[in-house]
């Protein structure tokens, strides 16, 4: 709200300092009317020991999936877009869809897989522990987030680090994210976009050392190591 706005402002020209995730949250706090000069960008930064590469094939059977699976993670709420991510789904025969989280959208999201007859392929996980998530990631052939607004997501890079490419869409600090094929795709807002993202990457998918190449920016060592020298 515009009174909130002011309040964030104001605070922020009293700061010393402030940190933004991303490039493009920087330039939203700059256009609020905060001193740029007192902004530093500090990446997400993603534990590349607990999320790396697993056998997929593995981690699916785990799960009892077989066929090519797609992961979103996020509150089930409007902003996140996971009717879109299902929408997408529903056009890809044989492609399980997996939501991890929890909110008021659940039962939208259970009418909307009802209606399109993919009930069967999409399965609402809820609220999945952290430590849990490396695993199921893992085991996913694309993660894929139709955000309206993002900072710099820590599952757009932990999918990454997993070897998991991303389809997203051009939120926040997107384009400093997916910066190669490996990495995914972003696509606009709408199902047949994301639909097509996905079918290309399971179609022609990129090795998962390639995929975790681009996660290796976001580290917690590279992030230290980038603010001592500064």
């Amino acid at each position: 709200s515009p009174a909130t706005a002011a309040q964030v402002a104001a605070a922020g020209r009293e700061a010393d300092g402030m940190l933004a995730v991303s490039a493009a949250m920087r330039d939203d706090m700059i256009a609020l009317g905060l001193p740029g000069d007192r902004i530093a960008v500090h990446h997400t930064g993603v534990d590349l020991d607990r999320f790396r590469p697993i056998d997929r094939d593995v981690a699916k059977a785990t799960l009892g999936i077989a066929g090519p699976l797609v992961l979103s993670v996020g509150a089930l709420i409007p902003r996140k877009g996971h009717h879109l991510v299902l929408s997408a789904v529903a056009a890809l025969p044989g492609v399980t869809l997996a939501i991890a989280g929890e909110g008021p959208e659940r039962a939208r999201l259970e009418a909307a897989a009802a209606a399109f007859g993919v009930s069967e392929r999409v399965r609402l996980l809820g609220s999945v522990p952290h430590a849990d998530l490396p695993g199921l990631i893992g085991a996913a052939d694309v993660m894929a987030l139709a955000s309206t607004s993002e900072g710099l997501a820590n599952a757009w890079v932990e999918a990454l680090a997993c070897g998991t490419p991303i389809v997203i869409s051009e939120a926040g600090g997107a384009h400093e994210v997916v910066t190669s094929a490996a990495a995914g795709r972003i696509v606009p807002c709408n199902p047949a976009a994301i639909a097509a993202a996905i079918h290309d990457i399971i179609a022609r998918p990129p090795t998962q050392a390639e995929v975790r190449g681009a996660a290796e920016r976001f580290t917690w060592q590279a992030r230290d190591c980038k603010a001592r020298c500064a």
